[in-house]
């Protein structure tokens, strides 16, 4: 069955939501359905390397030699976890700097769009893994991206400044007149800890705001130290601790994307 791309921004205001989280455990969860999966990181901190177990890239080797108005064409793909169909763009420091190069730019806020239209990419999925910052390279993010899903963690500072984030976003996809613009696919509430009385409180009061935001909302992931462990061990948890619990947490969003993968 032929499979229309998809490009999925994973966007937040704040760090420490599990953004990586997210992005490299739905990764996996996709591969099992025979999906294949680019991962892009576009985050300086550059976190896919401790995720997946990699050596740090060269600049030119990572996603800012992608976007650097010398790129040749080729991107610099790495297998992660020996799985074949899940490949890494890695990130990289010095995407800050690039950033303050991409205001001045002509067509800037388009850089990766336009790169992955010009070179596109052979997977099924592409996973856009954001830094914390609504500045110019989540501009970008948002422009690449057919779909978006926005981590939240459940804390005040997540919670009250969602709504912000949401606007935000619109604002983008209108000040760059994106047509079709990517829809917001969801809410992903995690870090999710059900001993804690101020997480259940707060679980309870999203479906009313994801209800006045009109966009999903998708099932918690739990908060456990195997995730902590498994990055640190360069693997997802679910090669890591196949069986444990939190590894259906991202099942839901898989079916959705795969979904929209199939048109």
């Amino acid at each position: 069955m032929s499979r229309k791309q998809i490009i999925i921004g994973i966007v937040a205001n704040a760090g420490g939501v599990g953004k990586s989280t997210l992005a490299v455990h739905l990764a996996y969860e996709l591969s099992k359905h025979k999906i294949s999966v680019a991962l892009i990181d576009l985050d300086p901190q550059r976190a896919l390397d401790v995720f997946c177990g990699l050596p740090p890239a060269t600049p030119e080797t990572s996603i800012v030699g992608a976007l650097s108005k010398e790129f040749t064409g080729d991107w610099t793909l790495v297998p992660a976890w020996d799985i074949p169909n899940i490949e890494v763009c890695q990130g990289h420091p010095s995407m800050a700097r690039l950033a303050d190069d991409l205001v001045i730019r002509r067509r800037g806020e388009y850089a990766l769009a336009d790169r992955l239209k010009s070179h596109p990419l052979r997977h099924d999925v592409v996973i856009l893994d954001c830094p914390a910052t609504m500045g110019i390279i989540c501009e970008n993010a948002i422009a690449a991206s057919t779909g978006l899903l926005v981590p939240i963690q459940l804390e005040m500072k997540s919670i009250s400044g969602v709504a912000d984030l949401v606007e935000w976003v619109i604002a983008i996809t209108d000040d760059l007149k994106l047509e079709p613009s990517p829809q917001i696919l969801g809410l992903v509430p995690s870090l999710y800890d059900s001993s804690r009385a101020i997480h259940r409180q707060y679980l309870q009061q999203l479906p009313e705001i994801t209800e006045q935001l009109k966009i999903k909302l998708y099932p918690h992931i739990r908060d456990s130290s195997e995730f902590k462990n498994s990055s640190a061990n360069g693997l997802p948890l679910q090669k890591y601790r196949p069986n444990h619990p939190a590894c259906s947490d991202f099942q839901e969003i898989a079916k959705d994307i795969i979904k929209l993968s199939k048109g």
